[in-house]
């Protein structure tokens, strides 16, 4: 995988960090590219975000060479099989490790000015930086973590170096990588855009971090999702005491950002659900397909993705346990019924929004889930084609026309009606014992 920058490549990282999230960790990262990438990862999390200032102590004549780093607390590590090579005692390179120190300090000022280090002890404490190479900064970090006697101690970065990662498991209970190459090479190789990052930048994004997280788990986080050789991105709600998880598949030519589907994800949170949105193409799927429009109506390769995001979302500790629920709209409606139609043990309640169930073909024959069906009354031809597929359904099912709306169902008070519908449906059957995973 080759990360288009440090924001990609955070979120990315944050996906396989999400059963941290219930744990209340804090997230700290080395600085600077690490900021970037810890601060997706803080805020997918909803965790307390600082840094871990660590300075790598270059060789005599060398200093992009490290065999050693220092951080707080007195920290110092020494990379000795690289300095025995060199011929290199602690005393040679004592001097630049106090200069790097100094640094460190300095730095440790401008970053978090007045404001003291979070305490650890007893928390989960999560290292982030934008890659692992040699791992002298991070054997330094984690020394330092582990000095205040954290619950458990998780180093992770989107791209490592797979020997280094294996040597530093032994030190910390879990190193988490998103990719390990085995032709790594450098962190840098590893990313399309690995512009070096400014302090004012982290200094930015720390204060961003103070700001966003009273906000708390009710706001929706930003999310890549795994999806077969992709990621997608995507937005998670979970309100406080959330009953079940409704995923929206949106139509032809939208996205997650589709102001009709924000707005029934909105009503459905403040209702106690929670909601995933997300898309189904990438930017490049969407390019291709805005030419060819071939795509969207590839309904096959459409509920693939969605069972690929079901699945992620089913493995992820505050999803696992909630009924799940599909809000379908556009060609979005069939993708959803082909999807519940093979993860009929995980899928409990649909709705369609101006759907085009009748695209599901042969799958609406296998769907179990209870199925709604939302047209609106003007909207003459997609009404036949939700009647030909609501006939084909063989579950619990009912049909409402919202009378004087199009197609799009943007009419005033359409929408809420909609919603309002919606709600209903899926209180009445995610509020179930939740359904066992599909095998």
């Amino acid at each position: 995988m080759l990360f288009k920058d440090r924001t990609e490549a955070g979120r990315m990282l944050a996906a396989r960090l999400m059963k941290y999230r219930e744990s209340d960790p804090i997230v700290l990262a080395l600085p600077r590219g690490g900021v970037v990438v810890g601060y997706e990862v803080a805020s997918a999390l909803g965790a307390l975000f600082d840094v871990m200032v660590v300075r790598k102590v270059g060789a005599p004549g060398r200093p992009e060479l490290g065999v050693g780093a220092v951080a707080p607390g007195g920290v110092w590590i020494f990379n000795e099989p690289l300095m025995r090579m060199l011929g290199l005692s602690e005393d040679d390179i004592a001097y630049t490790a106090a200069a790097e120190e100094r640094e460190m300090e300095r730095r440790l000022r401008r970053y978090r000015g007045s404001a003291r280090m979070p305490s650890f002890g007893d928390r989960t404490v999560i290292l982030v930086d934008d890659g692992l190479a040699t791992g002298v900064t991070a054997r330094a970090a984690i020394e330092a973590v582990r000095r205040e006697a954290p619950r458990r101690l998780v180093f992770a970065a989107p791209v490592c170096a797979p020997d280094t990662a294996e040597a530093l498991r032994a030190e910390v209970d879990e190193v988490l990588c998103a990719e390990t190459p085995d032709d790594f090479m450098a962190v840098g190789v590893w990313y399309e855009n690995f512009e070096q990052v400014t302090d004012e930048e982290v200094v930015r994004l720390l204060e961003r971090a103070r700001v966003e997280r009273p906000k708390g788990a009710g706001e929706t986080l930003r999310l890549l999702v795994p999806a077969g050789p992709v990621a997608l991105e995507g937005e998670l709600g979970i309100p406080a005491g959330a009953s079940g998880l409704v995923v929206f598949a949106h139509g032809s030519g939208s996205s997650r950002k589709s102001p009709r589907n924000q707005f029934v994800a909105g009503a459905l949170r403040k209702a106690g659900l929670a909601t995933f949105l997300f898309d189904l193409l990438t930017a490049d799927e969407e390019e291709i397909d805005r030419k060819t429009r071939a795509l969207r109506f590839d309904v096959g390769f459409l509920s693939g993705r969605l069972i690929d995001v079901t699945d992620w979302l089913s493995q992820q500790r505050e999803a696992a346990a909630l009924p799940f629920g599909y809000f379908g709209a556009g060609t979005g409606a069939a993708a959803a019924l082909a999807a519940a139609a093979q993860r009929p043990g995980r899928v409990g309640a649909i709705v369609s929004r101006g759907g085009r169930p009748d695209l599901a073909g042969m799958a609406l024959w296998y769907v179990r889930a209870p199925t709604l069906l939302i047209v609106g009354g003007e909207d003459k031809e997609v009404i036949d084609l939700n009647r030909q597929a609501f006939l084909q359904l063989d579950a619990e099912k009912r049909f409402e026309i919202i009378p004087a709306s199009g197609h799009l169902l943007g009419e005033p008070g359409a929408l809420e009606a909609v919603a309002g519908l919606a709600i209903d449906w899926f209180v009445r059957y995610l509020r179930r014992e939740a359904p066992a995973k599909a095998a």
